[in-house]
């Protein structure tokens, strides 16, 4: 199995402040990788690092972050373009602010498939159309053509999924993608990013504070506390048998799926 994503001895930090010490994970071709924890625990750091949106402030200090064998903190700008849609996905926890709000989501989504080669509008539009009826919303067409104010919340995190699988990366890095939908939508967004895999072969990383869904999603799974990793393995086997207290703790906090 291809191995992806590596992070080797990772530390991230904020102004001097490490938020991530010592984070080793690899993630392979077609595997599904769930990080839990606490908020603040450095999930979201993690991603954020691999797409070089740490923002002011935010630097990789030290280990290494390779895609595909090239070290990802050491890239140029225009290096980092290339990767980032195609190869690299992103789906952020809050979709909405990622759009311009003066702009049709449309056309934001189209300027975005151009800019990694030549596209057809028509084309683009039954592309983009298909994808978000997959996604529950059945009015592509009436999508496209609003703006992101125009859309609810969760209308507007679908999008922005969708918004992410357009290009079929390889690997998708998913930040709390059904915080902000209803139970009936967020089984139709578990059910896409299976079949994303399922399709295309795609690796997810999975940031969620929802261990049911982790546990429902992922083949293994991070635990992380205070920036560090306490505890790795397969997500049966982490969640069934957890040898760490802080997992532990987390999993006394839903008795159900400690009953599973």
């Amino acid at each position: 199995m291809e191995a992806l994503l590596e992070y080797r001895q990772t530390d991230v930090c904020y102004g001097g402040v490490r938020a991530v010490r010592g984070v080793s994970f690899t993630l392979h071709a077609g595997e599904i990788l769930g990080v839990v924890g606490e908020s603040g625990c450095g999930k979201s750091t993690l991603l954020r690092a691999a797409m070089g949106l740490l923002g002011p402030g935010g630097l990789v200090t030290g280990g290494k972050i390779l895609y595909r064998g090239e070290n990802l903190p050491d890239l140029s700008a225009r290096a980092r373009r290339r990767l980032n849609g195609p190869e690299l996905g992103m789906i952020f926890q809050s979709a909405g602010s990622a759009f311009c709000p003066v702009r049709r989501v449309g056309d934001q989504l189209y300027e975005m498939m151009r800019a990694h080669g030549p596209m057809d509008k028509r084309a683009f539009r039954q592309q983009a159309g298909a994808l978000l009826d997959r996604l529950g919303l059945e009015d592509g067409p009436r999508i496209l053509n609003s703006y992101p104010f125009e859309l609810s919340g969760g209308m507007q995190q679908r999008v922005g999924i969708a918004a992410a699988m357009l290009l079929r990366p390889r690997v998708l890095l998913a930040d709390e993608p059904t915080a902000a939908l209803d139970v009936s939508a967020q089984k139709q967004v578990l059910e896409e990013l299976l079949l994303v895999r399922e399709s295309f072969g795609t690796a997810v990383v999975l940031v969620s504070h929802n261990l049911g869904l982790v546990a429902a999603m992922a083949d293994r799974v991070l635990v992380m506390h205070r920036g560090e990793i306490v505890e790795a393995g397969e997500t049966r086997q982490v969640l069934r048998q957890p040898r760490a207290d802080y997992t532990r703790r987390l999993l006394e906090a839903v008795p159900k799926l400690r009953r599973a």
